[in-house]
């Protein structure tokens, strides 16, 4: 599939209620240091904003300027906010890279990160005809348990991407129970190699076979960076390599969020894939909108035919 622009404008949109992270990412490298409004969960919801949804981002700030700035982007964008507020300021997150691989650094607000299920909360994922929930305290099993509570048919409704972070992490083995636990009530999951490598110390096929051993219907995304991502369902996989698009790979920060934009995008519009075929074109749209994403410095979803514009 080569034509991955957004919708047109009649095109009916979906509600998606995004549940996670919201905070500022500092780049730090041999050019010096830039900041960029981001988070897991906030890339996916302006994503699938671009991408023609009805959004809403469930998410923690502080009261402070850094809040002011995710505020403002997310309007850009078109994407409603429902806070939960943060004793701790609004979170962040310094990439370090000037010595090649990257170094990352969370602040206490990133560490003690948690959403408060209050009416306008539950409200929104009540309200959703999807949900999906990306950078997650799992390892919070009062945080986990609220969760669980508050998301109605899982099963038809909820896509997980675990998106553990080492900086954040307080408890491996709680985040990797729950996170299971979840994702075999979930309509679709989505991992990746590195969070193979963190929660289990393994590979990334070892945890979709341990995600497929317990999941029930839940489909499986899996991602792999440049060897591309593969869509476990129903007892069979399809696989959709990287794509070649003109121009460098700048900044593969956002390949992840944009690849799972892109797959909840297909089902809101079109349903949840029934056959392989479907299921290949749903990737390699993914990975098509991923290549263009890559293709600039930060998270912000790209397609290839069109920058992001503004709503008007």
């Amino acid at each position: 599939m080569t034509d991955a622009n957004p919708p047109a404008a009649t095109a009916p949109r979906r509600r998606v209620t995004v549940v996670g992270d919201a905070l500022i990412d500092e780049l730090r490298d041999q050019h010096g240091s830039r900041e960029f409004v981001g988070g897991a969960a906030l890339n996916v919801a302006v994503g699938l904003a671009l991408l023609g949804e009805d959004v809403t981002l469930v998410a923690m700030l502080g009261d402070d300027e850094p809040a002011e700035r995710i505020r403002a982007y997310l309007r850009d964008y078109g994407v409603r906010l429902v806070e939960s507020p943060s004793a701790h300021g609004t979170s962040r997150a310094v990439s370090d890279r000037t010595d090649g691989e990257p170094r990352y650094e969370f602040n206490e607000a990133a560490k003690r990160r948690g959403i408060r299920f209050d009416d306008a909360t539950r409200g929104a994922l009540d309200d959703a005809d999807l949900v999906v929930v990306s950078c997650y305290p799992f390892d919070d099993g009062e945080q986990y348990a609220a969760l669980l509570d508050a998301v109605a048919r899982p099963e038809q409704r909820l896509v997980v991407d675990g998106n553990p972070r080492a900086g954040m992490l307080a408890d491996r083995a709680t985040f990797l129970a729950n996170f299971e636990h979840l994702a075999a009530r979930s309509l679709l999951v989505k991992v990746g190699d590195e969070d193979a490598e963190l929660l289990l110390g393994d590979s990334l096929d070892e945890f979709v076979r341990r995600l497929d051993a317990e999941a029930g219907g839940s489909a499986i995304l899996a991602t792999a960076g440049r060897a591309g991502a593969d869509l476990h369902a129903d007892g069979s996989s399809v696989h959709a390599d990287i794509v070649t698009l003109p121009g460098p790979v700048v900044d593969t920060m956002g390949a992840g969020d944009a690849t799972l934009s892109a797959v909840v995008h297909h089902i809101a519009t079109n349903g949840v894939p029934q056959t392989t075929d479907a299921w290949t074109d749903a990737l390699q749209e993914a990975m098509t909108i991923a290549a263009a994403t890559v293709r600039h410095e930060g998270a912000l979803l790209r397609t290839p035919a069109h920058e992001p514009v503004f709503p008007s």
